[in-house]
């Protein structure tokens, strides 16, 4: 016996009781009314899979306008109950109206005893895909409105910052490629998620791809993804990060870090709208918005040969340039006080400040590292102070900032910092350029700027 609720609506009692007594074998619950006026206050409708509905109630009509009717109002009430239709009068254009009206099926009397089971059967199929697409959608919407929400904000109000997100808030509107750029830590990958969710595609999911992290021989598969067998370890088929951002935002930071084989890939793929994934000639259509950041100067890298120019005009219909912290003024201690109440509450303290002469050290510093040092340099006032006021000896900050030439590193990690810094700026930030000059690979540069600030 299935487990499933079957309601029988039809003014013939004969009619009733065969298809209860032909049902009740087959399913859990049956229950029947001869008076479709009853349908409006039946207790629980939504909760019934199937109804059995006929056509036609009063004596010498045969035009089906009343079960139609009542198809209507059932589905107003309970859209996901799967409604079958019966009439004594076979008619193919009723038919074809009661299906538009949305009935699952439609059958005649007299009927087939094993024909109307396997119409009930295929319509309780329909009744439980339904009900399974629908919690497929309330998990998905679920997971999209978790994975955007992410855990950091935008603090502060300095004009500078003010500009930004004024400037944010009107390219929202829009579908336009942007590309954000601004030094390492500044926080570009938090206006990417406020263009995101200022735009009309917030319901939908952001997906962010560190380019820095994404060696050149897994490019095609991390982006466009792959089919199974396509390479040795490609088990089954996986969608890439064009497809999972399907519908949503799909954010490329580091993107100046691209060897110009693996720029003219994402170039095709932006220009046709469309993905191929690896091991497949079949082309996936993509709908996106994309956004992408970087630290590095793009024209400059044109200029040397080093970024294609026509991807910079792709992905630069609109820039946003974020501001460094030690441009943003007050923004500094709005920050520290921001951070300061974060790791208070993450490590069970309480009560802590920070008083005038460490908020002086905080301001008079140039921050290198921007917001994520900041933030890093908090975490550890937190985690060492010993009193409720933080002064300045709890901030350890760093000489990494220090000029070669009016102050020398005291350590190798700061002497190591100093070199990867210099062949940077030689290179315009270009991580394979700045990589080959310290002889070392592009990755080990990567992990060795990420660990250090």
């Amino acid at each position: 016996m299935v487990a499933a609720k079957i309601l029988v609506v039809d003014d013939n009692k004969s009619v009733l009781s065969a298809l209860e007594i032909l049902l009740q074998f087959e399913y859990s619950e049956v229950n029947t009314i001869s008076n479709p006026n009853q349908i409006s206050s039946y207790p629980n409708l939504a909760s019934y899979d199937i109804v059995l509905l006929d056509m036609n109630f009063s004596a010498g009509v045969n035009s089906g306008n009343e079960g139609l009717f009542w198809l209507r109002e059932i589905r107003k009430k309970s859209p996901e109950t799967s409604v079958i239709m019966m009439t004594a009068y076979g008619a193919v254009d009723l038919a074809v109206q009661a299906l538009k009206e949305g009935a699952a099926d439609f059958i005649l009397k007299p009927w087939n005893n094993d024909k109307l089971l396997a119409t009930v059967k295929s319509a309780l199929a329909l009744r439980n895909s339904k009900k399974e697409i629908d919690s497929l959608k309330k998990k998905q919407h679920s997971l999209k409105q978790h994975i955007n929400k992410g855990n950091d904000f935008i603090v502060g109000n300095s004009k500078a910052l003010n500009q930004v997100m004024n400037l944010v808030h009107k390219v929202a509107k829009t579908d336009v490629n942007v590309l954000i750029t601004g030094e390492n830590g500044t926080g570009k990958e938090l206006i990417a998620r406020e263009l995101h969710l200022s735009s009309g595609r917030k319901d939908e999911i952001f997906i962010g791809v560190d380019m820095g992290a994404v060696t050149e021989s897994l490019f095609e598969s991390e982006l466009f993804g792959h089919t199974k067998g396509a390479f040795t370890d490609a088990k089954e088929d996986r969608a890439g990060k064009f497809e999972a951002a399907q519908g949503g935002t799909l954010f490329l930071d580091e993107i100046g870090n691209l060897s110009l084989q693996t720029q003219a890939k994402l170039l095709s793929a932006i220009q046709k709208k469309e993905i191929v994934r690896v091991g497949s000639n079949k082309p996936i259509p993509v709908d996106i918005r994309l956004v992408c950041a970087t630290n590095c100067d793009l024209e400059q890298m044109v200029a040397d040969g080093l970024f294609r120019e026509d991807l910079l005009y792709r992905i630069n219909t609109i820039q946003i340039k974020v501001p460094a912290l030690r441009d943003r003024g007050d923004d500094i201690l709005v920050l520290a006080e921001f951070f300061l109440s974060r790791y208070m509450n993450k490590y069970g303290k309480s009560g802590l400040r920070i008083n005038q002469a460490a908020q002086e050290k905080l301001m008079a510093y140039p921050w290198p590292g921007n917001i994520r040092e900041l933030l890093h340099t908090l975490e550890r006032a937190v985690i060492l102070g010993e009193g409720k006021v933080l002064k300045p000896d709890d901030f350890l900050l760093s000489n990494k900032a220090a000029n070669p030439s009016t102050g020398s590193p005291r350590t190798l990690e700061e002497m190591e910092w100093l070199m990867i810094q210099t062949a940077l700026d030689r290179h315009g930030g270009n991580y394979s350029a700045a990589a080959d000059e310290l002889g070392i690979s592009r990755q080990t540069l990567y992990n060795k700027i990420k660990k250090g600030t």
